[in-house]
């Protein structure tokens, strides 16, 4: 097993095939079966909340053909069959899951595919399928928690691929596709059952979050139950399903200011407009709790750049910087309307009139 000396937990697996998930070479063997207990280890990663997906050297219809026979289809995102090189196929599975590669994990039965990811995409953690045994057992595999939204991640993104399919035929503005999906928003103080979710968004989120700070259950259970804190968290749905849990505020409070110490949301919403809502709606919270300005921190990095965007589009500007922490200030007095195409559900009822 190469480890790379990697910590980071593993948010998907890449598969190949031959001698890997199944015993034998597909286009040279008459018939190929599943390799022993592989299906128990492919079910166990997907109760976990890891995603899976395939980069095999192999004819297309075949192979997706005798996954389905063998049952074990429905397990793999955007599955790669060709002929290309398998570090460019894990690019594309990343691309298209929206996830760094360091979140990778590449599993092949042959040295010098495993040589040849290591080598164009190093963060990849790459096993070798002789160690599959030892796989459920690997810190990497296990996350600290497995909330209501891991086990149902994959059938998240797959409702993803459909609501992306249908995008990209939908003829006409996106606000109006937009509407089309009768998204309802809710906005809920969390409470002790979201925390593992809320500690999961911490870790997970990158792109659409505005520090990068990462909480502890046992922090987040704190600033739930603090006086001078809201914790906030927030869920989205639609007509093709649930997005789960999928944003997170926490605001610290004082008698004369509040601050924005995190906003995050997840990045398979990022194209939902939804960021914005949930910031609007803290902008309406702290003028409702008759302050005159809300601050907020944000720590610019190479990934959260359309955070930056939102901050300034909602009207916040700079008021400091100190050590790569910038803070931006909001007047409050005038407040975007949250897009018409979204329905916003306030479950806390601290924002209703």
């Amino acid at each position: 097993m190469q480890l790379n000396n990697k910590k980071e937990k593993i948010k998907c697996v890449v598969w190949d095939l031959d001698n890997t998930i199944w015993e034998g070479i597909l286009l040279e063997d008459t018939e190929v079966t599943l390799k022993k207990d592989i299906k128990q280890v492919i079910q166990g990663l997907d109760e976990r909340g890891i995603l899976q997906s395939i980069a095999s050297k192999n004819d297309y219809s075949s192979a997706k053909n005798k996954l389905m026979k063998l049952g074990i289809d429905e397990f793999f995102l955007y599955p790669q069959i060709n002929w290309n090189s398998k570090s460019s196929s894990i690019k594309t599975i990343a691309e298209k899951v929206n996830l760094s590669v360091k979140a990778f994990a590449f599993i092949d039965d042959q040295q010098f595919e495993l040589d040849e990811v290591s080598h164009s995409v190093p963060d990849v953690l790459c096993i070798n399928s002789s160690e599959l045994a030892h796989l459920l057992d690997m810190p990497e595999m296990n996350p600290t928690f497995i909330t209501d939204d891991s086990k149902n991640r994959r059938l998240m993104y797959q409702n993803d691929i459909t609501r992306n399919r249908i995008e990209e035929e939908f003829i006409g503005p996106k606000e109006e596709f937009l509407a089309s999906l009768n998204m309802k928003f809710t906005i809920s103080p969390a409470r002790l059952e979201d925390l593992q979710r809320a500690e999961e968004l911490t870790i997970r989120t990158h792109q659409l979050n505005a520090t990068g700070y990462t909480y502890s259950y046992d922090e987040l259970n704190g600033f739930r139950v603090s006086p001078k804190h809201k914790l906030l968290i927030t869920g989205l749905d639609d007509k093709y399903g649930t997005y789960g849990k999928i944003g997170l505020a926490l605001i610290e409070c004082s008698e004369s200011s509040w601050t924005l110490k995190l906003l995050l949301m997840s990045c398979r919403v990022m194209s939902r407009g939804v960021g914005s809502v949930l910031l609007n709606y803290v902008i309406q919270l702290a003028k409702k709790a008759g302050m005159t300005s809300l601050f907020a921190e944000f720590i610019p990095n190479d990934r959260n750049r359309i955070m930056l965007i939102t901050y300034k589009f909602a009207g916040f500007y700079q008021v400091g910087e100190k050590d790569g922490l910038i803070t931006f200030c909001h007047d409050l007095k005038q407040i975007q309307k949250s897009p018409g195409y979204i329905s916003v559900i306030d479950l806390g009822g601290q924002n209703e009139n």
